[in-house]
């Protein structure tokens, strides 16, 4: 059976983690701008004043800004049918609040975007992707405020009415869900709880009760832009983008079974049920009185989210865990969503359980929950690589990681899913998200960039770029 004909092959990237620029051409500050490096076991830090001599990762990235063309046509030459990218929401609004937006941002898009085009490949445009501009952080705390929708809505219609005619794919928001947990008020959100002392990262002053009333007015202003995409453009086609979490019991108790249903609703349904059937589920009202969390809604509201569900569903899967109600089990290192280990799992260098199962079992759910279109937007390993003295990069580990899931996607397709993509996160090395570290490589083409600010950053194809050329050359045949 296979991948269908127009399956589109590709790899995906985040502006805040690969551009750098941070501030040329107009451009405002990001929450990921504020973000220091850090590394496996030590957090990067929250800087709301920035501090003389200390490294950050975002204000080069991989300068991605300057050297697009020489990436995209790397991208090209493994025969990418899509690049999937985000837009640097500070690019085209610099404090977010603006009423007309950069020019200088637009424009660099549209050559971005053209460079696809070129090439024959589909752009995968993220409105939205851990870049909130830290100006509305000061001046609303960001998505607590439902002033935040207008603000989205006013850069929703700039960049739809720009690139109309040249763009089909966009994703309101990226792993939207991120924010059902402390880790998402900064990253997802722009929630800052202390605008003048440095925090750690994974340390941030939390309220739950501003995650939860942030994600409505995501929701909210998620509804709105597809019914705006709509409107500016027919051919338009808006998707969700969410962490597949994907989650077990530990054992067949049924306490932790019930455990695990728990968690799976409150990760994994909770955000895509609103964006993709248009109301908050069933157990919504329990889920956030157990939590304390009390929703601040309009009259109009539930016909906004009725009248803006999604096109399609996407997301990103890297890792799975277990649940148990056995509280005296310890969750792993690297189990950043919660959870505790399974045992049938090996485990990558930072501390990720590796199941490629996982994977297929992801998309039946999602398929048979919501009936929709489905795209896996990020997969990938996160490791550290070797410049061997011939200047090659064997990262056979990352091959037999990427074989083993699209193994799994082609068997979620003979299930019956209806899979129109795959995207592996950072096609190119890039800064992690959650560590905010260069050492953890998730591309196929090697960057020259240090933790310790060093490199050149000369771009080196890995053994990988040449094994996944091959595979999107014969569409999944070959692995």
């Amino acid at each position: 059976m296979g991948f269908r004909k127009d399956f589109l092959w590709g790899g995906a990237t985040a502006a805040n983690q690969c551009e750098g620029a941070w501030n040329v051409d107009g451009k405002g500050v990001s929450v990921s701008d504020i973000c220091t490096g850090g590394k496996f076991g030590q957090s990067k830090r929250i800087t709301p004043v920035l501090e003389e001599g200390t490294f950050y990762p975002s204000h080069e990235a991989i300068r991605h800004y300057e050297m697009f063309r020489e990436d995209i046509a790397l991208f090209a030459e493994m025969g990418f049918k899509c690049y999937r990218f985000s837009i640097n929401w500070t690019r085209i609004f610099p404090n977010g609040d603006e009423q007309e937006p950069n020019e200088a941002g637009l424009k660099h898009y549209d050559e971005v975007i053209d460079e696809c085009l070129k090439y024959g490949m589909e752009p995968v445009i993220t409105i939205s992707h851990y870049e909130v501009p830290f100006g509305l952080t000061k001046k609303c705390n960001a998505w607590t405020s439902r002033e935040m929708i207008g603000y989205y809505l006013n850069y929703c219609k700039a960049i739809f009415e720009r690139y109309k005619g040249k763009v089909k794919y966009w994703l309101t928001f990226n792993e939207i869900n991120s924010s059902v947990a402390p880790m998402g008020a900064l990253l997802n959100q722009g929630i800052l709880n202390d605008l003048e002392n440095p925090t750690e990262f994974m340390k941030q002053p939390d309220l739950t009760q501003q995650r939860f009333q942030g994600l409505h007015h995501m929701f909210l202003a998620s509804a709105q832009a597809v019914k705006m995409a709509h409107e500016i453009d027919p051919e338009y086609k808006v998707g969700n983008m969410m962490i597949y979490a994907a989650s077990y019991p530990l054992t067949c108790n049924p306490d932790d079974v019930l455990e695990a249903q728990k968690y799976n609703r409150l990760y994994n349904y909770y955000c895509t049920d609103v964006q993709a059937k248009g109301a908050y589920p069933a157990y919504a009202d329990k889920l956030l009185k157990d939590m304390g969390v009390v929703l601040e809604k309009q009259p109009e509201d539930d016909e906004i989210l009725k009248n803006g569900t999604v096109d399609f569903i996407t997301f990103s899967y890297y890792m799975s865990s277990c649940q148990t109600a056995d509280k005296s089990k310890e969750s792993g290192e690297g189990n950043i969503l919660g959870g505790v280990p399974n045992p049938y799992l090996e485990t990558s260098d930072w501390g990720w359980q590796i199941d490629p199962k996982g994977l297929r079992y992801a998309l039946n759910d999602l398929s048979d929950r919501y009936q929709l279109p489905l795209m896996v937007v990020e997969n990938g390993l996160g490791a550290k690589d070797v410049i061997e003295e011939d200047g090659s990069i064997n990262d056979d580990y990352r091959i037999d990681y990427l074989r083993q899931h699209i193994e799994q996607m082609e068997l979620a397709v003979e299930d019956g899913v209806d899979l129109m993509g795959y995207t592996p996160w950072g096609c190119i090395d890039l800064v992690s998200a959650s560590t905010g570290e260069y050492e953890k490589r998730y591309g196929m083409i090697y960057v020259r960039r240090y933790d310790d600010g060093t490199g050149d950053f000369a771009r080196l194809k890995k053994k990988s770029f040449y094994w996944y050329k091959k595979v999107i050359e014969t569409n999944g045949e070959i692995l």
